[in-house]
């Protein structure tokens, strides 16, 4: 996925919107998929701009500018959503964790799953509470991801859970 991308989206949903309201709506919403900071927003607004996927609505004190995705913008995202098959893969540190796992001494392993164990559920939490504060009726931005994101640290928690468990019962987590 692509910032770019990213920032079509919430300029659909949120409407015309500053660099830095869409940091914030960034930092509030997509950032649990796909983080990015202003640093990196700016300059793709700008060059977003250049591409004709947004005006540049108003220039405000400072500079602050306010942007609005454009027809040629509607239809990049629409596009991308539609026609573009998404990458299945990806770099995953907890991946290539789990892969290296067996590299380790059995209580070694035991402390790095118990602590992604606490990792995952402290996330687990912060998420679910995020879903209990949307109002039920409201069928809004983010809310598939979210379920997602709960679904997707649910399952790599239990694993941990689990394969802590595993090298446990295997003898591999006996104190001396």
């Amino acid at each position: 996925m692509s910032l770019r991308i990213a920032l079509l989206g919430l300029l659909t949903v949120s409407g015309p919107s500053s660099g830095y309201d869409l940091t914030k709506l960034f930092e509030g919403s997509i950032n649990h998929a796909w983080q990015a900071g202003h640093s990196q927003i700016y300059p793709e607004l700008n060059k977003m701009a250049a591409d004709g996927l947004v005006t540049v609505e108003e220039e405000g004190p400072r500079g602050r500018k306010t942007y609005a995705i454009t027809d040629a913008g509607s239809l990049e995202l629409r596009r991308w959503l539609v026609e573009k098959e998404p990458s299945r893969s990806h770099r995953s540190e907890a991946a290539l964790r789990a892969f290296l796992l067996p590299t380790l001494e059995p209580q070694e392993a035991l402390a790095l799953l118990r602590a992604e164990v606490e990792v995952y559920d402290a996330k687990l939490e912060a998420l679910e509470a995020l879903w209990r504060s949307k109002s039920l009726a409201e069928v809004g931005f983010g809310k598939y991801a979210l379920d997602l994101g709960i679904r997707q640290i649910r399952t790599v928690r239990d694993w941990a859970a689990d394969t802590a468990a595993a090298i446990e019962s295997s003898g591999g987590g006996a104190r001396p």
